[in-house]
This record gives C-alpha cells, structure tokens and sequence, in this order.
C-alpha cells in the first residue's frame, strides 16, 4: 500500500512537469530596445520622395534634411510580435538643424496607426494626427512648446484601447479618449513609415534609445 502510494505521488508531480512545460512555455517578453544588435537589420529608409540620407549606427539614427521629409521604418514589428495596444513608446530626439518637425513617430493604436506630431508648423506644434480626419493642428491634442536645437528631447507615449498619453521631457502634452473616435494617418507620405517609424521635415534630426515596453496594467 506505502509503495503504491509513493509511486503514485512520483507520477503526479511529472504529470504537473509536463502539464507546465507544455502549456505555459516562456514568459511573455516585455520588452524591446530597437537600436541594439538584435533589430539592426529591421530598419529602412521609408522611400519618401526626395528623403535625405538616413544613417543608423551605433545605437542611433541621423535623418538628414529632405525636400521636405526623411523617414525611416522598423519593419520587425509584427515578426517580433510588438504589442499595438496597451504598451509604451519611449525614445529620444535631437533636432540637428532647421525649425520644423524632427522627433515625429507613426506607431500602431489597435487596429490603425497615430503620428505623434513634435516641433511642427514651424517648430512648436505637438499633437497628434490623425483623429476624426483632423490634423494635430486641427483637434484637442494640440499644443506648443519650445525645441532648442541639439539637444535631447525624451518622448514617452502611452497606447491604450481606449486613449492615448505623450509626454515630452516629463510634461504631458497629449492626454486623450479615442473611445468610438476615428484614429487615422494624415493623407501622403507618411504611410510609408508604416507599421513604425520616424520622420523629419526639412530638419536634420538624430533619435535614440527607442525602446518598447508592455503597459500591463493601468
């Protein structure tokens, strides 16, 4: 009887081994930082018409001015398996020279993209196009700031179901519901930084430390 029940019990705990082995596997990444090594190869020029030169090394990406835009796309997202809801986007950005858009980032809300507009219309407009066919310029995201050239500007942006956060060197400059709301890209180029990426705006812009995180809880 004692040894029955002890082979038993040796039974039951590889059974509970194996059950775990097989259905939970390896934790669920929560992170990635897209200027390593490992995502080097998963960057593009966007193939805007008349972009500047864009170049990645170490650890950071330098658009040159274009007539007007230069963009650059991560092509690993969905490889990677990059959340497009409820994670967060931080990265930072360097307006080189010139006085318009430097730090811009199209990323994916749900089932549809968002650019975060920074330093644009003339260098001060932030905001974020598209929502309900309106522009950053045009809907409740808008705002202003100053962008002292050569120097970093850190950007955090907050994707959720329901709404859309982004601060900027610690101030929150969107703070938005796109509950029922159309959420969309502005009409042109922009779609070729698709499903992520950057661009400028007849500036010279350098952009680093650009890292995904999962936002897990509210």
């Amino acid at each position: 009887m004692h040894s029955t029940i002890r082979n038993f019990g040796g039974r039951a705990a590889w059974l509970c081994l194996f059950f775990v082995l097989t259905h939970c596997g390896p934790p669920r990444r929560a992170e990635w930082s897209l200027l390593t090594p490992e995502f080097e190869g998963a960057w593009r020029a966007a193939g805007i018409s008349q972009e500047g030169k864009v170049v990645i090394e170490d650890g950071e990406i330098t658009l040159h001015a274009g007539e007007p835009m230069t963009g650059v796309r991560f092509e690993a997202w969905t490889s990677a398996a990059l959340p497009v809801t409820r994670y967060v986007v931080e990265y930072e950005a360097m307006r080189v020279e010139g006085n318009d858009f430097f730090g811009t980032v199209t990323f994916p809300v749900n089932d549809t993209h968002a650019t975060l507009i920074v330093g644009g219309w003339g260098g001060t407009l932030v905001g974020v196009s598209s929502i309900d066919d309106m522009d950053a310029s045009e809907n409740s995201t808008r705002g202003n700031s100053f962008f002292e050239n050569k120097r970093w500007h850190k950007v955090r942006i907050e994707v959720r179901e329901d709404d859309l956060r982004a601060w900027i060197d610690g101030r929150l400059f969107v703070n938005v519901s796109i509950r029922g709301r159309k959420v969309g890209l502005r009409v042109g180029e922009i779609s070729k930084c698709l499903p992520f990426g950057f661009t400028t705006y007849l500036t010279e812009a350098r952009i680093r430390r650009a890292v995904i995180r999962r936002l897990e809880s509210f």
